[in-house]
Parts: structure tokens; C-alpha cells; sequence
């Protein structure tokens, strides 16, 4: 090849070059034509998998028993939203995370699936927001008793186990505006012994009651801390009708009984308002009087419901809001009641951690023939060798039943002092025997035996005694070992469902049967979840 020849090649090829860059380097699109005319209009059935989670809550709440609910309705005036399709929206609107009613609403004539779900009806926010808030109360746990009996007809649960635990659920509620018991009580009675002060300033001043009372108190008015407003009421009204006829000052008295009746009693009936609200609970939040202040895992003081659930195969079987500042084992009672309430039976056998085993709650189990699997607080030391044997346990000093006597490691007698009986928050009594020895101070072993300076002391409380070690065995046993495995898997879940998948960590309404609205739709939606699963 000749020189010439290289020289017109190398100016060819780079054009060559290009073109083959260009020519791979050209993408190809798939058609995109907005004004593109069909044939025949989409259906949205067409659209809409047939695995898809929406068909299963459309076919599960079908099958639910909502004629509580369609008794609200009174038939006559305008038509109204069928209650079916309302239900099955916000069931699927929770099971979404579409919590509020004008994103519900959104929803609706934006989303496929609501659309197909509504049979492409279209409320608005507000007949959302009232169907739920309005229109499920009172019946909530009917349809959620139907959910119930729904997951039992299936075979998806037959409630031989029960496993329950409980959680706080923060409340719509500013933290910052809180009413505490103890601050009430306390501007309360200085209220009170004002008010006090004034009238006994002003029955003094009088030279008629003067003479009758001398330089006491009023008789009527009692302890300060008996006072009410009924009382002063009544106070102010007679000494009015005495400052009429006679008074050595009148104009300056019935300037100091305006400010009784004017200023501190309206303050004395606002503080005896706000004890009716509390109703024996230590604090309440103002924007929702229903919750109540508790310590959140991570240290914070926060306006709550103390949630309680129950479960079997990760299936919410049972739910249950308390207000009081009581523990699990307190609420534990009406919890249980309360399923019998939804499904007319109860359970074989209750599973729950060391929250749950008191006395109260042993004797309720006993009494309706349920099996007992649930702790208390001393278990999972007793597994312990070195606990179990340790000699100077109460339980582990030998019992004298003749003279009814216990004996310490080092042979002292310990007598009987005192029998007391305690009273829990739903009025449980139960007895305990305090038994104590006659000296201590000169025992080698003493450091060893007991705290303080004191003689050692135990209390003894045989029923608790005895339902422990019936729960013991239990949960000793093969079938205990295996629910105790069991119970962190099946109860835990929902829980992290409920707060993690579906970011449900404060409530959205306010009030404790708003709430309950709300938890009973979150239940049946997470069901229903459940239930796809299992499906596919």
C-alpha cells in the first residue's frame, strides 16, 4: 500500500468513526401520546391485581357483621354514603397510612384503589370524619367482635392461647399543658382557707354574729379542707341578707364577701372541676382530658392511653384503653372482661410476662378455669441457682404451723405482728402476715440477713404464695417452656406494626371513645394484613 493510500485512509476513518458513535448511541422510546384515543374506556377492575391487598379487605369486610352499624342510620331524609363502602375505605385508608379525613378524601378521586374500593364514590372530609367519629361510636366493638368471630370461623385462631401485653400510645394532646393531682390539691386548699380567712373576717366584724361567735371560727365552715363551694355559697347568701339589716362597716364588708363570691369562687369551683376530670388519676392533659400523663421509654413525660392487647398468631384477638396511671396487672381485669364481652368465651390459657402476676389477677384466671402462664416479678431470678438457694430468702426459712413461727438461718424466732389487708385500684383485697424477729442487733449474720438497722421483717401472703408456684409449675413445664418462646414472637409484633410499619405513634382524635374508634380500625386493618399474607 502506497503512501498516498495511508493518508487518504486516515482521513476517512474518523468520519466513519462518528457515524458508527451515532448510530449506536441513538435511544429508542416507546410511544407517548397523551391524546391517544381507546377504543374502549380502562376499567379499574382491569387494573387491580387480583393478589392485590385491597381485593382482601373488600372481600374480608363483606363478610363482617355490621348490622350495629346500620341500625344508626335512620332511614328517612336524604341518602346517605352506604356505611360498607365508608368502612371499607377507612379500614384500607389505615392499612395505607392515610390517617386524615381530607387526605381519605384525596384519595378518592386520585387513587385506583380507593376508587375500585368506593365503587368510585366520592364523600367528602367531612361525612368521612363524622362516620368515624360519630357513627362507629357506640359500635366499634361490635364490628371489631365480628372481626373476631370472623378470624375464628376461618380457623385463623381458636383463642387456646392468649398472649397479652400492653404499651403507651401518646395522645393528641400538647404535653406542655398538663393538670397534676398534686398542684390541684394544693391551690385548692389555699383557696380554701382565703375564703376561710374573709368570712370569719366578716362574721367578726359584725357586731350581732360578734356577739354570738366571739373570736372563733365559723361552726358551718369546718376544716378547711372540707370546704366546697355549696358551702360557701350558702355563707356568702346569709351574711348578704345580715349586711342588709345591720353592719358596723357595710360598705368595706360587702366589699370583702364581692371578692368571696366574685374572684376565689369561681377559682374554688374551677379546682373542683378539675378534680371531677381527674377522678382519682395523678394528671390529665388539658387539649384531652382522657389521657393521661406517663413516662415514656426514652424519659419523657407525655400525655398517653395505656394500650393492652391480646393475640394469637400475631392476630389482634382483643384491645383494651385505660386511663389510670395503673399498671398492666391493674388493667388486666376489665381487659379480660372485656374480650368475653367481644366473643362470649374465654381463652384456655393466659400468657404474659412478669407485668401481669398479681393476686388479683391469679384469682381471676382460677375462677374462670384459665390456665395460668403468667409470671411475676421474682421468676426469672428463681432460675438462678444462686438466688434460688440462697438461705436467707424468706421462702427459703423453715415454717412452724403449730405455733404458727418462722426461723432464720441462725435459729431465731420471727412471731407474728401484724395482719394487713391491701386493697387494690378495682377494690381486690388480699392479706398479708408481717412476721418479725424479736432481736437482731447481736447476730453475726445480720448484714447479710437484712437492710437497715432494724430487725428483719417478712411478709408473708399465702394465697399470693400459692398461686405463684401453681404459675411456676406452668411455666416450668414443657408446654410453658414453649409459650414462653412463643410469647415474644406472637405479641411483640403487632406492637411494631402498629408503630413502626404503620408510623401509628400518636393518636389522631381526641378523647378515650374517639381513641377507641381508632384503635378498633387499626385492629381490624392489621388483621386483614395478616390475612393477605397467609392468603399469598
Amino acid at each position: 500500500m502506497t503512501s498516498d493510500s495511508h493518508s487518504l485512509f486516515d482521513e476517512a476513518s474518523p468520519s466513519r468513526v462518528q457515524k458508527r458513535k451515532k448510530a449506536k448511541s441513538k435511544q429508542v422510546f416507546k410511544s407517548y401520546t397523551q391524546q391517544q384515543i381507546m377504543l374502549l374506556p380502562p376499567s379499574l377492575e382491569e387494573l387491580i391485581p387480583e393478589n392485590h391487598l385491597v381485593r382482601v379487605v373488600n372481600r374480608t369486610v363483606e363478610k363482617l357483621n355490621i348490622q350495629p352499624l346500620m341500625a344508626t342510620y335512620k332511614g328517612d331524609g336524604a341518602s346517605a354514603y352506604h356505611p360498607l363502602m365508608l368502612l371499607k375505605v377507612l379500614v384500607y385508608a389505615y392499612l395505607t397510612k392515610v390517617y386524615a379525613s381530607r387526605m381519605i378524601a384525596k384519595a378518592l378521586t386520585e387513587n385506583i384503589h380507593f376508587m375500585w374500593l368506593s365503587g368510585m364514590s366520592t364523600p367528602d372530609f367531612h361525612t368521612i370524619n363524622n362516620f368515624r367519629s360519630s357513627r362507629l361510636q357506640g359500635v366499634i366493638d361490635d364490628v371489631f367482635g365480628s372481626m373476631v368471630f370472623f378470624l375464628l370461623d376461618h380457623g385463623y385462631i381458636d383463642l387456646e392461647q392468649y398472649f397479652v401485653d400492653g404499651t403507651k400510645l401518646r395522645a393528641d394532646s400538647n404535653k406542655h399543658k398538663v393538670v397534676w393531682a398534686k398542684n390541684t390539691k394544693r391551690y385548692k386548699q389555699k383557696v380554701q382557707q382565703k375564703i376561710k380567712d374573709l368570712l370569719v373576717e366578716i362574721e367578726q366584724a359584725n357586731a350581732k354574729e360578734q356577739e354570738h361567735y366571739g373570736d372563733g371560727n365559723l361552726e358551718e365552715l369546718g376544716e378547711c379542707s372540707t370546704l366546697t363551694s355549696d358551702d360557701v355559697k350558702e355563707q356568702v347568701q346569709r351574711l348578704n341578707e345580715i349586711l342588709q339589716h345591720s353592719a358596723p362597716e357595710p360598705k368595706r364588708m360587702a366589699k370583702t364577701l364581692s371578692q368571696v363570691s366574685a374572684k376565689l369562687l369561681p377559682k374554688l369551683e374551677y379546682y373542683e372541676q378539675q378534680e371531677k376530670t381527674l377522678a382519682g388519676r395523678n394528671s390529665y392533659a388539658k387539649t384531652d382530658p382522657a389521657a393521661t400523663v406517663f413516662l415514656s421509654k426514652d424519659g419523657q413525660l407525655l400525655p398517653s392511653y395505656n394500650l393492652l392487647i391480646g393475640t394469637q398468631h400475631q392476630f389482634l384477638v382483643n384491645y383494651s384503653l385505660h386511663q389510670r396511671r395503673a399498671s398492666e396487672s391493674d388493667a388486666f381485669p376489665a381487659h379480660l372482661r372485656r374480650l368475653h364481652s367481644l366473643v362470649g368465651r374465654h381463652p384456655d390459657l393466659v400468657m404474659g410476662d412478669s407485668a401481669f402476676g398479681s393476686e388479683e389477677n391469679y384469682a381471676l384466671l382460677s375462677e374462670h378455669q384459665i390456665g395460668n402462664y403468667l409470671k411475676y416479678n421474682t421468676f426469672h431470678l428463681e432460675q438462678k441457682r444462686k438466688y434460688r438457694n440462697n438461705p436467707y430468702r424468706k421462702e427459703n426459712f423453715p415454717h412452724d404451723a403449730t405455733n404458727d413461727t418462722y426461723h432464720c438461718p441462725q435459729g431465731r424466732v420471727l412471731t407474728l405482728k401484724q395482719v394487713r389487708t391491701v386493697a387494690s385500684t378495682n377494690g381486690y383485697n388480699s392479706t398479708a402476715r408481717s412476721y418479725q424477729c424479736s432481736n437482731c442487733h447481736d447476730c453475726p449474720l445480720a448484714t447479710q440477713c437484712k437492710r437497715g438497722d432494724g430487725n428483719r421483717t417478712i411478709y408473708v401472703n399465702p394465697t399470693l404464695d400459692a398461686y405463684r408456684a401453681q404459675a411456676r409449675t406452668n411455666l416450668n413445664s414443657d408446654v410453658g417452656f414453649a409459650l414462653r418462646k412463643q410469647r415474644g414472637i406472637d405479641v411483640e409484633p403487632p406492637f411494631g406494626d402498629i408503630k413502626f410499619n404503620q408510623a401509628y405513634t400518636r393518636c389522631r382524635l381526641r378523647g378515650e371513645e374517639k381513641v377507641n374508634i381508632e384503635i378498633g380500625i387499626l385492629g381490624i386493618a392489621h388483621n386483614i394484613k395478616k390475612i393477605a399474607h397467609w392468603v399469598n
